[in-house]
C-alpha cells in the first residue's frame, strides 16, 4: 500500500528539465570534470541535480538533446519502487489516465550500451532504463526512459554474506545444470 501511495504521488509530478553548464562543485552538488554536465530535474516536490558523465557520451548527448527539445516536460515518474528506484521518461505518461500501463514509450530509437567500470549504481545515480538481456542482447538503452537510484546502503558485513550466498548458488548451478547457457557463460568469465 505504501508503494501505491508513493506511485500515486508520482503521478502528479510534472517533470521539467533544465540544464546548466556549471563546472564548479559546491556543497549542493558534485564537482564536474572535463565535459561532464549538470542537469536539474524540477518537479512539483522539489529539484534534483544529476551529473551526465562524459564517460558515457552517447547517453549524455541524447539526454541533453531530449531535455533541450522539451521532450521530458510534464512527464511523470511512472514507476516508483521504494528503496530501489524511480523511473520516468515515458512520453505516454504526459496525459496518461490513472491505471494506464506505462513504461514502453520512447522516442522511437535506442542508445547503444556504454558500460563504464568506474560508474556504478549508488543512491542518487541517474541511469538509462533498458529491456532485459533476453529480449535485448545488445543491452541497448531506452531512447528516453531513465531512472534514479533510490536504494539504500548495504552494510559491508551483509554484502559479504550476500556474495557468499551468490557464490554458493552459482556453484550449485554449475553442478546441477552444466549444459545451461548461463552456466556456460559463467565458465567463460
Amino acid at each position: 500500500m505504501k508503494i501505491r501511495i508513493i506511485a500515486v504521488l508520482a503521478l502528479f509530478l510534472a517533470l521539467a528539465m533544465s540544464c546548466t553548464d556549471s563546472k564548479s562543485g559546491s556543497e549542493e552538488g558534485p564537482k564536474l570534470e572535463g565535459n561532464d554536465f549538470l542537469v536539474t530535474i524540477k518537479t512539483d516536490l522539489g529539484e534534483m541535480k544529476a551529473v551526465l558523465y562524459d564517460q558515457t557520451p552517447k547517453h549524455k548527448e541524447n539526454f541533453l538533446k531530449l531535455a533541450n527539445e522539451g521532450f521530458f516536460d510534464s512527464l511523470i515518474f511512472h514507476r516508483v519502487i521504494n528503496n530501489f528506484m524511480i523511473q520516468g521518461g515515458d512520453p505516454g505518461s504526459r496525459d496518461a489516465a490513472p491505471g494506464q500501463p506505462l513504461g514502453s514509450g520512447g522516442p522511437g530509437y535506442t542508445v547503444p550500451a556504454e558500460f563504464v567500470a568506474d560508474l556504478f549504481h549508488k543512491k542518487g545515480a541517474l541511469s538509462a532504463a533498458r529491456q532485459g538481456d533476453q529480449v535485448n542482447p545488445e543491452k541497448a538503452s531506452s531512447g528516453s526512459q531513465f531512472y534514479i537510484v533510490h536504494g539504500q546502503v548495504t552494510p559491508k558485513d551483509q554484502l559479504a554474506y550476500d556474495q557468499q550466498k551468490v557464490g554458493m548458488a552459482l556453484n550449485k548451478c554449475r553442478t546441477e545444470m552444466p549444459d545451461n547457457e548461463f552456466v556456460k557463460e559463467l565458465e567463460e568469465i
